[in-house]
């Protein structure tokens, strides 16, 4: 059985939702923010983003978040865009490329 199909803000690639990443926005009007909602359960309107960090740059070069939820305005993207790079890094990896004491490639 095929689920229901979603378009992204990013690329504006329609597929699967549960592929997409549902967000939402929360907060109230002088401080709004980009919820990820990874369980698809929290309320109001809501839109999809592949969980890519170039679907999420092209979607804010586009302002296509405004346009997806209608609202005016900015919002914070910081949450949304930590969750993307948290669930789109491989495991094992961080962003501090420096070796760790205990694993030396040189030893």
């Amino acid at each position: 059985m095929v689920g229901p199909t979603r378009t992204c803000v990013g690329c504006r690639e329609r597929a699967p939702a549960s592929v997409l990443l549902r967000f939402v926005l929360a907060g109230d009007g002088d401080f709004s923010r980009l919820q990820p909602d990874p369980n698809r359960r929290l309320p109001g309107r809501g839109a999809h983003l592949h969980p890519d960090p170039a679907c999420f740059a092209l979607a804010e070069r586009r302002r296509a978040f405004g346009r997806a939820l209608r609202f005016t305005g900015v919002a914070d993207t910081g949450p949304l865009a930590e969750h993307i790079r948290s669930v789109s890094m491989p495991l094992g990896t961080t962003d501090d490329p420096a070796p760790t004491p205990d694993h030396d490639p040189a030893r």
